[in-house]
């Protein structure tokens, strides 16, 4: 029982004398009056609006009768109907003085408390509450000296946050002078402050008047502070609002007075205007330009638009507008460059050259595109940074990783307000040439939604035929990105959309063999990781037995990131001995091994040994580089049930089910018995169950595989095998082989199955690598199945 809302003012009410509070007696069994946001004290008058029909009820029961009700605060003054939980159990007794009913209906009550007292029992909730009260007795110590500096203090706060306060009248400040009686003084001010309603609770339930004071005397200094601090905040915000103001007047008084002199633009524009005639732009630009700065000049320089309007123009001069590095002539020089800082990746770098030879002749020619594809670690990015060394370019990297926005790429209109410009022209500005070499790094894991598709705008970016047109929505005039020499970076051209692919030059970079990452080692992973941990000048020898040994067991990769790491994990705890002990492990032999790095991570023993009929070896192609592939198979009894589990995908699977098809249509000829299909279940199953597999060039191996396991035969030892297969037998090409043959001489495969339309692709592999490794070339299934069954 509460009512919604109550709206209350400081009322004076007649002091009631000592004698007649001591008299005066209350019943035991009063009715009950909870409210909302508020608390009563003793002796203090208020009004309150009544809206709830048990509120009105209990008010109009008790006004016939002896007129006094209790009256206590809500715990929760979102609770419409509390219940005895939702109440406080000390509240004050009050007597009704006045029962009004409003014109609009509603219903007013004065009430005037009278004593403080303690709810015993809730004795009924309804059709309203009534309790059981003892009544409380406040204690005041007036011989305490600090009572009457408190009590004085008190009236002092109170009478300054009424002066602060607009929305108090005199009136009020006029009842705090006028009280004599400490007690109520106390009472009153504490009804009447803002506190919450839970701190005015906690006042009322101090039965010491002398606590109550002190209490009360530490939340008007609160409210003072708060007081105080919102009318400097009005004063200041008053104060800027005029300082604006004044300015304003004062700057148009300054453009009248520019106007009658006939004075010069102002410096900065003056500078503006001559950076624009330095530049070298066409005539569309120039005249875009001079237009723009003509508008600048009739703008107030205090307004908005003026700092957009500069911002755009300072961007637009301070671009490399037909501004170019010159490349170096000198092709030797270049190759040179770009050998030392990178092993191999001849094809790139051929390409490179090619591009300067071409541009020495011809004098001009659009910078190709290119996109080199191949997985991490290999040096995508660095390469990237050679050749801009190798050209005397300067070097931009952009990552395209999880773009998302189109307007990264073409900017955003100026009208918007933080408009910027897109990233590319940004970049051009900040190296200040228009002939740059850009890596767009990662443009495979570029994401489109509904901001728009960064992958559509880079179509114009990486067009021949377009890019010297470029429009940026910021700049609103073309800019020619066609002497820029693209290079794009990407793990896979799955994700790339293939509008976009068609428009580029794309160069496979595999992985590195085992001589090539013991050649890169040695020659600048070591030395390099010697001058970042200041080893330098220490005799420290890594043989190339321990490089291998590193390679080998403690990682697993196509490049040479994690290598990397591994020097480094080794150069640190030289470092570390150097600065203790003054001593470094020179030569570092295997045996050292264990202690820096650990328990080897990686072992090919699982490659090599394959002891039971059913059990195949593939070899796949993933992101990351050539991976070994096994497929499982067993017969168990049925009735011809084929199950596939491994966390295949959908073309895995239907190699599987045409494998399976190929042997049933051809069993008289392999040998089979064809009861073997209507009276076993087949299960096929690839390891690693938690990485999702995919591809057709496992077709063969499980072929093999259920081959092997329906003539309860073994496959040949370190043999791996990949290819598609068709219903009639035939072997397919793949994609991915020196990353697939890669990853089985890590393996320590010795012979490898491919189609025979796969030779040309070893033919590419350097034969030094290979060398320990044989190879047979097929056609048929039948030849497959002659080599790896014995």
């Amino acid at each position: 029982m509460t009512n919604e809302e109550i709206n209350f003012f400081p009322i004076m009410p007649i002091q009631d004398s000592q004698d007649s509070k001591e008299s005066e007696q209350f019943p035991s069994t009063i009715p009950l009056l909870p409210l909302k946001n508020t608390v009563l004290f003793p002796s203090v008058v208020m009004p309150i609006s009544i809206t709830r029909e048990k509120s009105l009820k209990a008010i109009q029961d008790i006004y016939k009768t002896n007129k006094i009700i209790g009256v206590v605060a809500q715990k929760d003054n979102r609770v419409d109907d509390p219940k005895g939980s939702d109440i406080n159990m000390i509240g004050t007794i009050a007597k009704i003085i006045k029962f009004i009913k409003m014109p609009d209906g509603t219903h007013t009550v004065i009430i005037q408390g009278k004593r403080k007292f303690s709810c015993d029992a809730i004795l009924e909730e309804e059709p309203y509450f009534k309790v059981a009260v003892s009544t409380i007795e406040d204690v005041l110590n007036l011989e305490d000296p600090n009572f009457k500096v408190l009590q004085e203090s008190i009236r002092e706060i109170s009478l300054n946050i009424l002066k602060s306060s607009s929305q108090v009248s005199e009136e009020g400040q006029l009842i705090i002078r006028n009280i004599d009686d400490p007690i109520f003084l106390i009472n009153f001010v504490a009804t009447h402050n803002n506190s919450t309603v839970q701190e005015k609770q906690m006042l009322l339930e101090l039965n010491s008047l002398n606590e109550r004071a002190i209490n009360l005397m530490g939340l008007l200094q609160k409210e003072l502070e708060f007081v105080e601090l919102k009318e400097k905040v009005v004063n200041k915000t008053k104060k800027e609002l005029d300082k604006q103001q004044k300015e304003y007047f004062l700057n148009q008084q300054i453009k009248s007075i520019k106007e009658e002199l006939g004075s010069e633009t102002d410096n900065e524009l003056s500078e503006m205007r001559k950076r624009g005639n330095d530049k070298k732009w066409g005539e569309s630009t120039k005249h875009v330009f001079n237009t723009n700065l003509s508008k600048l000049e009739k703008i107030n320089p205090a307004s908005p638009e003026y700092s957009i309007s500069y911002n755009y123009l300072d961007f637009m001069v301070s671009l490399p507008w037909n501004e170019y590095t010159v490349d170096y002539a000198d092709l030797k020089r270049s190759e040179k460059i770009l050998n030392e800082q990178h092993y191999g990746m001849h094809k790139i770098k051929n390409r490179i050259l090619e591009y300067l030879a071409v541009l020495q002749l011809k004098g001009d020619m659009k910078g190709p595109i290119l996109c080199l594809v191949g997985p991490p670690g290999i040096g995508k990015t660095s390469l990237a940074k050679s050749i801009a060394d190798a050209m005397g370019r300067k070097y931009i990297r952009f990552s395209l990783g999880g773009l998302h926005d189109e307007s990264e790429i073409r900017g955003h209109r100026k009208t918007y307000i933080g408009a910027m410009p897109g990233r590319i022209l940004q970049h051009l500005k900040r190296v200040k040439s228009s002939n740059p070499v850009m890596v767009l790094d990662e443009i495979d894991k570029v994401g489109s939604e509904f901001r728009g598709d960064p992958t559509s705008a880079l179509i114009e970016v990486l067009d021949p035929e377009q890019n010297h047109t470029f429009y940026d929505n910021y700049l609103e005039t073309e800019y020619d990105l066609s002497k820029i020499l693209f290079i794009a970076t990407a793990n896979s051209l799955q994700n790339v959309q293939p509008a976009l692919r068609d428009r580029l030059e794309i160069i496979d970079l595999t992985g590195y063999a085992l001589e090539e990452k013991l050649a890169i080692a040695k020659n600048y992973l070591i030395p390099k990781q010697k001058r970042d941990h200041g080893l330098e000048k220490q005799k420290l020898k890594i043989p190339d037995q321990t490089i291998l040994k590193i390679i080998e067991c403690y990682t697993h990769e196509s490049g040479v990131r994690e290598l990397d790491r591994q020097l480094a994990n080794l150069m640190r705890s030289q470092a570390k001995e150097w600065v203790l002990h003054k001593k470094i492990i020179s030569p570092f032999t295997t045996n050292e091994l264990y202690k820096i790095l650990g328990v080897e991570k990686f072992n090919n023993d699982l490659y090599k040994k394959i002891s039971m009929p059913g059990v195949a070896v593939g070899l796949a192609w993933t992101y990351l580089g050539g991976e070994i592939l096994f497929i499982e198979t067993v017969l168990s009894a049925g009735k011809g049930e084929l199950r596939l589990t491994g966390n295949l995908g959908n073309v895995m699977k239907e190699s599987a089910t045409t494998a399976l098809s190929f042997i049933q249509s051809h069993a008289q000829l392999l040998n089979i018995n064809p009861d073997i299909f209507t009276k076993n279940n087949i299960h096929i199953h690839v390891p690693e169950g938690a990485t999702p597999k995919d591809g057709p060039s496992a077709g063969i191996t499980i072929l093999t595989a259920l081959i092997s396991a329906m003539k309860n035969k073994k496959v040949k030892p370190f043999l791996a095998m990949t290819g598609e297969i068709t219903l009639r037998g035939q072997v397919l090409p793949v994609g991915g082989i020196k990353e697939k043959i890669l990853a089985a001489k890590r393996a320590g495969l010795k012979e490898v199955i491919l189609c025979s339309q796969n030779e040309k692709d070893v033919q590419e592999i350097k034969s030094t690598y290979i060398k320990d490794v044989k190879f047979y070339y097929v056609k048929t299934m039948q030849e497959v199945l002659d080599i790896a069954i014995t």
